[in-house]
């Protein structure tokens, strides 16, 4: 089959003929329908300083947010069949360590994530444990449903610990409306935020912030210093319930806790390329600020909310807004130029080789 492997430790990426996957008795064969471009494949593709540090092996196909059809399935397989639609949950766990056994799959000690530490979807065909295989609803356009890995990482992101209510009449603050950003716009709105204020400096990005519901989108640049007190305005004056970072930008992680008021809540999933000095007395302690570090999906609750969220039609009409570019897999270096010049919030790309 053709893949997009990862060659070599140093920038870009090459198509390569590599061996057809082998599912093993437990595990599914799927043909790759859709994939998308998300923030890590970038770093992969570049060789930042983070991936020369994660990335373990290479060569490697990159890639794992997809949409695609099962055409084989192991023998130990029970509740999947040819034809289903799928997609990833793209951290696979031992299901044997500690956090696995005390209903914390999610942050496995020994997980492999898909185009990371294995082989990924930039391909025509991808093996997936039946564990992993979330079935689709077939309706569902596979561009649209090859983008709900992220979407589950929004949703962990106001349900750390599963209560839907605690959204409701809350003032959020979004730092960053980054594909994931935009995402978390609309599950804020559709599960009763009042106010969604969002912090980007992007111009297609804070146009798609609005259009997705967005009730403030402030600029950073332009506010500078004055950017905490905007928020706080904007939230009533009290200071925002909940505050999400998802730039990983070092000024955004002070102003999540500036904004926040005393007794909020803060989940900061954007990964920052180095340490970041923050005055915890202020930040957390006085504030008596609960704070949550996001790592991929609660397993499998995310993915049942997610599934919720996406029988609304317009939920799925406006989720589908930043889904602004769709490009043929094998013009993989143009998708990520797209996103690198900020013309793209989300970039799909078709299977054609």
């Amino acid at each position: 089959m053709k893949a997009y492997v990862k060659a070599s430790r140093g920038p870009g990426g090459e198509i390569r003929e590599v061996p057809d996957p082998k599912p093993r008795e437990d595990e599914v064969l799927i043909r790759v329908k859709a994939s998308s471009v998300c923030g890590t494949d970038v770093h992969i593709w570049e060789w930042n300083e983070w991936a020369q540090h994660r990335i373990k092996r290479v060569p490697l196909i990159m890639g794992h947010e997809l949409s695609g059809e099962v055409v084989e399935v192991g023998r130990r397989v029970q509740n999947l069949r040819p034809g289903d639609h799928v997609s990833a949950e793209t951290h696979i766990a031992d299901g044997t360590c500690y956090q696995c056994r005390t209903g914390k799959m999610h942050i496995c000690e020994n997980v492999q994530v898909l185009g990371v530490d294995r082989d990924g979807v930039f391909a025509e065909y991808v093996t997936l444990p039946e564990t992993n295989a979330w079935k689709n609803d077939p309706s569902i356009d596979h561009a649209l449903a090859s983008i709900q890995e992220p979407l589950g990482n929004a949703v962990h992101c106001f349900l750390p610990e599963g209560n839907v209510d605690e959204l409701a009449g809350k003032s959020v603050l979004i730092t960053g409306a980054g594909p994931i950003g935009l995402q978390a716009i609309l599950v804020a709105k559709t599960l009763g935020a009042k106010t969604v204020v969002v912090t980007e400096v992007n111009p297609v990005r804070k146009a798609l912030a609005k259009r997705m519901g967005a009730d403030y989108v402030l600029d950073p640049k332009e506010l500078g210093q004055t950017t905490a007190n905007a928020v706080i305005e904007a939230s009533g004056g009290y200071g925002v319930d909940v505050s999400l970072e998802m730039s990983g930008h070092p000024s955004s992680a002070r102003l999540v806790f500036d904004a926040l008021r005393p007794g909020g809540r803060v989940s900061l999933l954007g990964l920052f390329d180095g340490e970041v000095s923050l005055n915890l007395d202020d930040a957390i302690i006085i504030k008596a600020a609960r704070v949550y570090g996001i790592f991929g999906r609660r397993m499998f609750d995310t993915w049942f909310t997610v599934k919720g969220l996406l029988t609304n039609p317009t939920f799925r009409e406006r989720m589908g807004l930043m889904i602004t570019h769709r490009v043929p897999i094998s013009e993989l270096p143009r998708a990520m130029d797209l996103i690198k010049s900020g013309q793209a919030a989300k970039v799909s790309l078709e299977p054609k080789w």
